[in-house]
């Protein structure tokens, strides 16, 4: 088979796919225009987050058997465009889970320390010490939104930290305490007045588009801390800024956003706001976890074995 790889991936996966006996091209970065001229060549596609996957991509795609996204989300590609040709999507749940978590840490540490701030003014030639008290996150209350896998790990480890974990997530919808004393409550209002820091682990979807907006903040302790290493667009960026402005949100830390690269900086520029350019996978370890497993998904799928993390329409 042959199959085009579109975003720079670990070259574990094209090496994979060679020793398959499959014919691989790596072409990064081409513009929509150029992608939709080769597609109709290829019979499978390997993706991350930068190729959008557009039913009239697809539609051009002519002998395209399956799309891979090396990763978990699935919002760069049009799932149903997909099915309506009988093409199979594919996903790697869990293999860039840690990296997500370790970025979601680092930031909850490094808000309430505002070390951002401290790098800023020390590399301004400034001693701010009496500017920078920070609090610790020691018996602080987490919020999670989203008891997934990352979710999940980003509660356990917070524990560790001693930090009070509750968990929301719409598909569980009764109380329960886990295993790991992490407590899940039936309703999003009760995370939302309890938290001193919040942070978001749902999929994007129509229904948690603008998860978290005016109403919701309004519902927040005020000082909270927000964290959003998820997907853009779950937070409303205009009432975040609100928010922030409001003095209910002390404090962003954002790894994604509604345009990315964004078109509109004030958010970003916000004194308030700790942010990075979507990294939350990219770690050596992730990518060679997701190049791994997808190209040994594609191996198997088309060696007529098990098809593997199948993604259906919504």
């Amino acid at each position: 088979m042959k199959i085009l790889i579109s975003d720079k991936s670990s070259p574990a996966c094209g090496n994979i796919l060679r020793e398959a006996g499959h014919t691989v091209d790596e072409k990064f970065g081409l513009p929509p225009d150029e992608l939709k001229k080769i597609i109709g060549e290829y019979d499978g596609l390997i993706v991350r987050s930068a190729t959008k996957v557009t039913a009239d991509l697809i539609n051009a795609a002519k002998k395209l058997k399956v799309i891979g996204r090396a990763g978990s989300g699935v919002d760069n590609i049009d799932v149903k465009a997909a099915a309506a040709k009988n093409i199979i999507v594919m996903n790697t749940p869990g293999g860039n889970t840690n990296a997500v978590v370790e970025l979601t840490l680092a930031y909850i540490l490094a808000l309430g320390r505002s070390l951002y701030m401290a790098t800023h003014s020390m590399k301004e030639g400034q001693w701010e010490k009496k500017k920078l008290t920070g609090t610790e996150v020691l018996g602080k209350t987490l919020g999670v939104l989203g008891y997934g896998k990352i979710g999940r790990q980003v509660a356990i480890k917070s524990k560790c930290l001693g930090m009070e974990v509750i968990c929301y997530d719409p598909y569980v919808g009764r109380e329960i305490i886990d295993q790991f004393g992490v407590k899940l409550v039936a309703e999003m209002d009760e995370l939302l007045k309890k938290a001193d820091y919040i942070t978001i682990h749902v999929p994007k979807t129509p229904e948690t588009t603008n998860f978290i907006s005016k109403k919701e903040f309004q519902k927040m302790k005020k000082g909270v801390y927000l964290i959003n290493c998820a997907r853009g667009g779950l937070v409303n960026e205009a009432d975040l800024l609100w928010a922030m402005d409001e003095g209910i949100v002390a404090g962003a830390a954002l790894d994604v956003y509604d345009v990315e690269p964004p078109t509109d900086w004030k958010l970003v520029k916000h004194p308030k706001v700790m942010c990075s350019p979507h990294i939350g996978a990219a770690t050596v370890e992730a990518q060679e976890n997701v190049g791994t497993m997808i190209a040994h998904q594609f191996v198997d799928m088309f060696a007529g074995k098990e098809i593997r993390n199948v993604v259906k329409p919504k």
